[in-house]
Parts: C-alpha cells; structure tokens; sequence
C-alpha cells in the first residue's frame, strides 16, 4: 500500500513539473515562476510604504511581508491540485484513464500540488532574501526557533493538502468553467487568514472563519519561527507556541477527516453522475 501511495505522488508530481514547465525554455520558465510571486509582493510593499511613508522597520511591515510570502504556498497547492481535475479531464482527457490506472486518485491530486509547491518554493526563498536584503526584514539565522519553524511547516504542508483535497474533490462535479476555482478558495482565505492584516481587524461577525481556519495558526506560528527578535505579532498574543501548535494540530486533524469525507463523496457523486470522462467544454 504504501509502495502504491509513493508511485503515485512520484509520478503525479512528475507529470506536474512536465505540465507546468514544458511549454517553454527552462529559463524562461524560471523567470515567470518567480516574476509573478515578485510583482504580486512589490505590489503589496509599494501600497504599504504610500500609506506608511516607508516606515519598513514597523513590526507590520515583517508580520504583512512573512504572511504574505508564505501565503504562495496555499494558492500553489491548492490550484495545482484543482487544475489537475480539470485540466485533465477537460483538456487531455486523461482523467477516466488515471481512475482505471493502478494509481491512488487522491495522492495523484498531491503530487500534482507537489509539482506546483516545488516550483513556487525558489519565489518564496528569494522573496523572504529581498526582504532580508533591502526592507529591514528582522530575521536573522541564528535567532530562529528552527525546531517550531520546521514542525510548523510540516504540519502546514499536511494542512494545505487537505484544502487542496477538498478543493479538487469538490471541482470533480464542476464543470469546464471551474478552471479558477482554487484560485477563487485561495483569494477568499486570504483574507480569514490573517495573510496580510490581523484578523481583529475583520468585522467581529467574520472574524471566527479566521479562528476556526488552520492558515492562521500556521502563518502565526511561522512569523514566531522566524521573527524572535521582533515584537509581539499583533494576532494570538495571549496564547504561548506550544498552546498554538496544539491547536494547529487540533484543527488539521478535523481538517483531514472532512477532506477525506467530502473526497468519498463527491468521487462516488461524481462517478454516479458520470463526471469522470464528461467533457464540458465542447
């Protein structure tokens, strides 16, 4: 069984890179990878120094700046996921033939999730050097909690391949025009998070979707990795790391068994209704 697991996230993850990357020149491919993480991120930064006359030593600026790095990883994953379902069963038509193949489905999705984390993973490290580099990010190497930062992200890595679970298994009843559906799921907890702002500053009826979602956990406990030296994140103060981590734990084990739930279902709606080999586009 565990052979099995391991072949098909292989080989899913493979098929991903081969997908992603070969429809250019290896350098160009590497540049768009990383140019548009980049320009997303010198966005955001050239809308935080208008507003604060580039004040980049304020503690905001490293809670918004390591919340919004990371955060490449939730979109990454949970498309390239997603698309793996569409675009194999609407564009290659592929989808039935990897049902019937001696693969598992589900770890076929994460390995096509895989392939996008690799390739977004460099824009990540090199948005977190500029900072360090340029913007007076306080992360120093030899401060960080590396033990929290590596069981933190582990964990999240568990977590995000829950979200993508659950978002491809929902986008098996889609139809052809679901091609942005992870992107969509990913923009909405964007903003539950606490990616880029502390959720106190959503409107008090929204704020237990941030509470109750474990991105908050995993982008607080990330900064706390990594900016030991900083002050106090403004998000969580009153609870300690291993509190935190707990209930990190706590809500990616609820996460998984509803993605694995909501997995049993669609797949047996989806083959009930005839989804797996129904070609939407026309």
């Amino acid at each position: 069984m565990l052979r099995t697991y391991w072949s098909s996230l292989r080989t899913a993850t493979w098929l991903g890179w081969q997908v992603e990357a070969n429809w250019t020149k290896p350098i160009l491919f590497a540049l768009y990878t990383v140019a548009r993480p980049l320009a997303l991120t010198g966005i955001l930064v050239m809308l935080y120094a208008t507003v604060t006359r580039g004040d980049f030593s304020s503690p905001m600026f490293a809670y918004m700046y390591v919340g919004n790095a990371f955060y490449t990883y939730v979109g990454a994953i949970m498309t390239g996921m997603s698309f793996a379902v569409i675009d194999d069963r609407e564009r290659y038509h592929t989808l039935r033939s990897v049902y019937v193949a001696p693969v598992d489905i589900r770890w076929y999705m994460a390995g096509r999730g895989t392939a996008r984390f690799l390739t977004d993973s460099a824009a990540v490290v090199i948005m977190l050097l500029i900072g360090i580099a340029f913007l007076h990010l306080p992360v120093h190497f030899t401060t960080i909690h590396w033990p929290l930062l590596l069981a933190t992200f582990a964990i999240g890595l568990a977590a995000l391949a829950m979200l993508g679970l659950m978002v491809s298994s929902l986008a098996l009843l889609l139809p052809d025009s679901a091609w942005s559906f992870g992107e969509g799921v990913a923009a909405a907890l964007y903003l539950f998070s606490g990616a880029i702002f502390p959720i106190q500053v959503l409107p008090r009826v929204l704020r237990p979707v941030g509470f109750a979602i474990p991105l908050t956990y995993w982008l607080e406990l990330l900064r706390r990795s990594l900016l030991v030296s900083a002050p106090g994140s403004p998000t969580l103060t009153t609870l300690g790391n291993l509190k935190l981590l707990g209930i990190f734990v706590v809500l990616t084990a609820v996460l998984s068994a509803a993605a694995l739930g909501t997995f049993r279902w669609c797949d047996r709606a989806a083959r009930e209704r005839g989804m797996i080999d129904r070609i939407t586009n026309h």
